[in-house]
């Protein structure tokens, strides 16, 4: 099973959306069985808390539901399990590299280096502080970046990187 896991800071807002947009992308490419998309945040801050209503209104408008999600901090295990590590912004490659250390080198990304229009700065800024117009950007984002990451995805798989 080829692990992808999504990062932002409380797990409530982007990499909630990030997961579940992905996951959706990567079944609707075929790879439902052999990919395993899941999400955390770099603090405990918002731990077992639902995600953002303003998150859950954005995917719905997608038609992907975000009841079960529960946020959670990430933590060594996680990190190590993990084949690709997608940061949402910037500030949570330092937080990521702190909890996982030296054996997570090579596996943490940027998202939206995924997303070849995206240009200098790869970072999602966290729709938190915003409104609904934040939260529809941000999904955005993430959703133009999945392709990339779907393709990145069934090259490491043919490749033979798939550990199962």
């Amino acid at each position: 099973m080829h692990r992808i896991l999504t990062i932002c800071t409380g797990n409530i807002c982007r990499s909630p959306m990030a997961e579940l947009i992905l996951r959706r992308a990567v079944q609707e490419a075929g790879l439902g069985d052999r990919v395993d998309v899941a999400s955390a945040g770099t603090t405990g801050w918002e731990e077992g808390e639902p995600i953002d209503p303003r998150a859950a209104a954005e995917l719905e408008s997608r038609g992907i539901s975000s009841g079960e999600h529960r946020a959670r901090q990430a933590t060594s295990a996680m990190l190590r399990e993990a084949d690709l590590i997608l940061a949402l912004d910037h500030d949570h490659v330092a937080p990521l590299q702190r909890i996982g250390g030296q054996e997570i080198q090579g596996r943490v990304r940027m998202l939206r280096e995924f997303d070849p229009q995206a240009g200098e700065d790869l970072g999602i800024r966290d729709p938190w502080y915003g409104d609904e117009s934040d939260f529809a950007s941000s999904a955005q984002m993430i959703a133009d970046a999945a392709p990339g990451v779907v393709e990145h995805v069934r090259r490491a798989l043919a490749a033979g990187a798939d550990p199962a």
